[in-house]
């Protein structure tokens, strides 16, 4: 396949999955609940962070939280008491627990209360992507007292990981002009983004000659970048939807 080809096939694929219909079966389907876009940023991130396992129960472990945050997630964030944080415990997904978004819940309040929008911690200071903002937030959520296995929850590229679920926040909050991730931020642009690689959008890029480093670590993912940045150097992740849905949908190899 020549590279005029592989652009077309992945653009085919990518108008195809990029829908509304996508997001009936998407955590996305969670954040589009909300109109006000400190909700939309908050339930994002914690949909996006619950993102691993069947997407029908990250789903409802996510809706689950929101319910017990009264669906008013920026609210609940800045001005919930001890008592009510105390309802977030007795969630658990897999091995995220209550304790761990009662983390969360501190340490955005106190990123809100230090930074003018979230938006802003993720900003890098690298033009190519956008790994120094990932590290800036995770710092950021370590500085509140933590318990040491919270930490797996937060990626940290700089210890190799392909950040996958903080990629797929990013890329909802960043991409415009898509009738399923929001835009609603202005200062970072779509062509920082990265993939948010896993086993299935890993495989089919292997498949197609994007990607050659057989780990789904941070490595892959600067590799990939500049094989889909060939493609659309403005917007490369918009080929997430087509990486995903041959893989999830179509069984590509």
């Amino acid at each position: 396949m020549t590279e005029q080809e592989l652009k077309d096939f992945l653009e085919s694929k990518t108008k195809a999955y990029q829908s509304e219909e996508f997001i009936e079966t998407d955590p996305i389907q969670v954040p589009h609940e909300f109109t006000n876009s400190t909700d939309i940023e908050i339930s994002g991130l914690i949909s996006a962070l619950l993102a691993w396992g069947r997407r029908d129960l990250i789903i409802r472990s996510s809706r689950a939280i929101l319910q017990r945050m009264d669906y008013a997630p920026f609210d609940f964030v800045m001005n919930a008491s001890e008592s009510e944080l105390s309802f977030l415990r007795g969630f658990r997904h897999r091995t995220f627990m209550g304790k761990d978004i009662e983390t969360l819940v501190l340490a955005l309040r106190r990123m809100y209360n230090d930074y003018s929008s979230l938006e802003e911690v993720f900003l890098s200071q690298d033009e190519e992507n956008l790994k120094s903002g990932l590290l800036r937030f995770h710092h950021e959520v370590m500085k509140t007292n933590h318990e040491k296995r919270f930490e797996k929850h937060i990626a940290n590229p700089e210890k190799g990981s392909a950040a996958k679920r903080l990629n797929m926040f990013l890329r909802w909050m960043v991409r415009q002009d898509s009738p399923v991730d929001f835009g609603i931020w202005k200062q970072i642009s779509p062509a920082q983004l990265s993939i948010p690689l896993d086993v299935h959008s890993g495989r089919v890029a292997r498949a197609l000659g994007l990607l050659d480093r057989k780990q789904n670590d941070w490595k892959a993912v600067e590799r990939l970048d500049i094989s889909l940045r060939k493609l659309d150097p403005l917007d490369p992740v918009k080929y997430d939807f087509a990486l995903f849905g041959l893989g999830v949908f179509e069984s590509f190899k």
